[in-house]
């Protein structure tokens, strides 16, 4: 008989309890958030990084080998165009200069023993001719005589080439002199040096650079990537703010100058370079710095803003629907309805959702314009400070209320839910 009394229990508080978690956990109805819709600005941007350059940067570098003998200005030294800034050993180039000289005025020197040698030769020549028409020397001596004016005439063609060729070589080794002394092609500020005093720099392939130099750093352009989705709503004369890592309460501004058409792609994501003229105040924007941009598409004021969480929202369908992931868990499933999710088109005619007796009411409204928290609603009724649906909450549920009293769990039950 005790026996039958205690199965009777043991079943009366299963039931009980089976009933008392069934009836909390499946016909609670939903609780909603809200917020409300604003009156106020909006203001519409496309962001995109972008890198801090000189208008110009020249690399100075030199054109011949040599050491470096002199080096008059360093970093950030200010420079002015034709400024001397590094110095070669100019000694090898000028004893080139001095043995082309030389060799110089011995061309010349040949010049003139060769043309003394054909007016000789012509003066023989002439006495030949005039002897031979007397018949008092032979043919065969007025030809060598002939041939022997003639190879000295030819011989002054070759000592005056050899004058051009001495000229050019003298020419040559000095400008390489020249080449000994770097100056700045242009007023401004130099941002690396990569020499030092002492090195030898090596031009038999390529130019060395020695310095880089900066125009004038109170105005820099900004190269900026625009993804291909944001590209075609970029035009110049467009204005640009942007801020930098170093100076983050500073707000820069600045306007679109130039849209390459060349595109760059890397791993399958196509990007636009897009230039940006700025001023430099203070000259607080350094070569290299990131900028993080902000392009101003359009700008809105004293309008109604709608929470894009609320042109989002869908109510779930039941209570059973409602019930999500505890926050505990991995995000990596899918979002539930009424949750908001990262990516979605906004269609001219959208729907939010107010609250009532009955439950959620849908109203539709007409919204463009967003800057990614709120839209811009163009028509609609809704008045500011009206609340709208923007999700559900949810609460994990304790896992201590799940287990039934006999140390099973119950099926189904293992999520959070809206609660009342």
């Amino acid at each position: 008989m005790k026996k039958v009394i205690l199965i009777l229990l043991l079943a009366a508080v299963g039931g009980g309890a089976t009933w008392w978690f069934g009836f909390r956990n499946d016909d609670a109805p939903h609780k909603y958030r809200f917020s409300k819709i604003e009156r106020g600005d909006l203001r519409v941007v496309v962001t995109a990084t972008g890198t801090v350059q000189p208008y110009l940067l020249v690399q100075v570098g030199t054109q011949v080998t040599g050491t470096i003998q002199k080096l008059l200005v360093d970093f950030n030294s200010r420079v002015t165009k034709g400024e001397l800034v590094a110095q070669i050993d100019p000694a090898p180039f000028q004893a080139k200069v001095d043995q082309d000289k030389a060799n110089l005025v011995k061309a010349q020197s040949d010049v003139i023993r060769v043309k003394a040698g054909v007016v000789q030769a012509e003066k023989e020549l002439a006495r030949s001719r005039e002897l031979s028409k007397k018949e008092l020397i032979s043919a065969s001596e007025l030809d060598a005589a002939i041939a022997t004016f003639d190879a000295l005439a030819a011989q002054v063609k070759v000592a005056e080439a050899g004058v051009a060729q001495a000229q050019a070589a003298l020419e040559s080794s000095q400008v390489n002199l020249r080449y000994t002394t770097i100056v700045s092609p242009i007023d401004g500020v130099v941002i690396s040096r990569n020499v030092d005093v002492g090195q030898t720099v090596a031009a038999s392939l390529s130019a060395p650079t020695i310095y880089v130099i900066a125009d004038d750093m109170n105005k820099v352009q900004v190269q900026a990537s625009v993804a291909e989705a944001d590209i075609g709503r970029i035009k110049e004369d467009m204005e640009v703010s942007f801020t930098v890592d170093a100076h983050r309460t500073d707000r820069f501004r600045g306007k679109v100058s130039q849209i390459r058409l060349s595109p760059t792609t890397v791993q399958n994501v196509v990007t636009y370079t897009v230039m940006i003229g700025a001023a430099n105040p203070g000259g607080k924007l350094l070569p290299g710095m990131t900028a993080n941009v902000s392009f101003e598409i359009a700008q809105y004021h004293d309008i109604l803003k709608i929470p894009n969480a609320a042109l989002r929202f869908t109510p779930p369908p039941d209570p059973a629907a409602a019930a999500a992931t505890p926050a505990t868990t991995a995000p990596a499933a899918a979002a539930p309805q009424g949750q908001v999710r990262p990516r979605w088109r906004r269609q001219p005619q959208s729907r939010v959702w107010i609250a009532s007796p009955a439950g959620p009411v849908a109203l539709q409204v007409s919204a463009d314009a967003t800057d990614g928290t709120w839209t811009r609603m163009v028509s609609g009724d809704l008045k500011a400070g009206q609340e709208v649906i923007v999700g559900v909450m949810i609460e994990a549920m304790d896992p201590s209320q799940t287990s039934n009293p006999f140390g099973g769990s119950r099926g189904g039950s293992g999520g959070g839910r809206g609660m009342r």
